[in-house]
Order: structure tokens, then C-alpha cells, then sequence
């Protein structure tokens, strides 16, 4: 069997991981924010039976097609959780800087404002000068986080697909299977029998195979 193409997995991981921040902070003035409301608590829902958890069927003997979620995959494998981590930390991390940064203008930009005839005109022309020097330095800040979260984004996912294939092929090989299809989101698949559902085993080995990789 020719080793199977899995350029989709990119793309379905990239739903997971590409919620990606827009890095751009104001930098006009801009009125104190005010706390929202407290919403009133809501009365307490009547409590619904849970739905028993239907039991997994069984591949189909024979069958030579099956289907992987590949979202499915990435929100509960180890290797998923963990890039997706990753990105969150690197976001917050920038977001931080970002605003610390956006503060000291706002707070120069107030200073002006309420300084009236205090300010003399070359303290007045230094803030002015302040304001300006830290907005372009914001501004490239913003470019440099946005490529550095990209960059990132794209290792992470670039890992997880040299991580990954061989694991679907190893099951593909191993069930004797002519296909795997992805579905998720953007699944074009109508119906098909859940057995040939092979999230769960293909996320198992996947956790399997990234306990037993030597740690770099």
C-alpha cells in the first residue's frame, strides 16, 4: 500500500490551533471601562436524565473504508493539549506585553489632556514625542507577535502531522483498508456505521506512541 497522503491533518488541526489573536491593541484614548452588570442568577434548570453513553460497535469485518476526526483527535491526545497550551501560553504572554505597553501611552495621552497650562510647551512637545516613539513601537510589536504566534502555529502543526500519519497508517495497514476519510466541521460524509468510526483507537495509539518516544 503506497503511504498514505494525510495533508488534511494540517487543515483539522488548524480549527483547534488557529483561533489565532489579532494582536492589536488602541492606541487612542479611551473612556474607563465600566464593570459589566452582575447578571442575576439564573434559576436552577430541572434536571434532564443523561443519556446513556451508546456503546461502541465494532468495526465491520471486511470493511475496507473508515473515517478519523481529526479534531477529535487533537482535543483529547496528549500531543494535542499540548500545543494547543503552548499557543495559549505564547498569546497571553504577548496580550501582556501589548497592553503594558498601551497603558504607558494611554496614561501619557491622560496626561496631556489633563495637564492644561501645568505642561510647559517643551514638556508639552516631549510627551507629544513619548506618545508617538511608543505607538510605532507598539505597532511593531503587534507585527512581531502576530509572526511569532504564526510561526509557531505552523511548527506545532507540522509536528503533529509527522507524529500522526504513521499512526493512521499503521491502523490502515493493519485492518487491511483501501481508505481513511476525514470528517469533522467540514465533513461531507451523509452517514456511515460508527464502527468504522476510528477516532478512539487512532488517539489511543497515539497517546501510546508519544509515551514510549524517547524525550528529547
Amino acid at each position: 500500500m503506497k503511504s498514505l497522503k494525510m495533508v488534511f491533518v494540517i487543515t483539522a488541526l488548524g480549527l483547534v490551533l488557529s483561533a489565532g489573536p489579532a494582536f492589536a491593541q488602541g492606541t487612542g484614548t479611551q473612556p474607563p471601562a465600566q464593570p459589566p452588570a452582575k447578571p442575576a442568577a439564573p434559576a436552577p434548570a430541572p434536571t434532564q436524565p443523561t443519556a446513556p453513553k451508546p456503546e461502541p460497535r465494532p468495526f465491520p469485518e471486511g470493511a475496507k473504508y473508515a473515517y478519523v476526526d481529526i479534531q477529535y483527535v487533537a482535543n483529547n491526545s496528549v500531543e494535542g493539549k499540548v500545543a494547543t497550551t503552548r499557543l495559549q501560553d505564547l498569546q497571553k504572554k504577548k496580550m501582556a506585553e501589548l497592553t503594558d505597553k498601551n497603558k504607558k501611552i494611554e496614561d501619557l495621552q491622560k496626561k496631556l489632556q489633563t495637564g492644561g497650562s501645568v505642561l510647559s510647551d517643551a514638556a508639552r512637545a516631549q510627551t507629544e514625542k513619548d506618545i508617538e516613539k511608543l505607538q510605532r513601537e507598539l505597532q511593531f510589536e503587534q507585527q512581531d507577535a502576530q509572526t511569532e504566534y504564526n510561526d509557531m502555529q505552523q511548527q506545532l502543526l507540522g509536528d503533529f502531522q509527522t507524529k500522526l500519519n504513521p499512526i493512521i497508517e499503521a491502523v490502515a495497514k493493519e485492518k487491511g483498508l483501501w481508505m481513511i476519510f476525514s470528517v469533522g466541521q467540514d465533513g461531507n460524509i451523509v452517514w456511515a456505521d460508527t464502527g468504522l468510526n476510528l477516532s478512539d483507537e487512532i488517539t489511543k495509539r497515539f497517546d501510546a506512541a508519544a509515551k514510549t518516544a524517547p524525550k528529547k
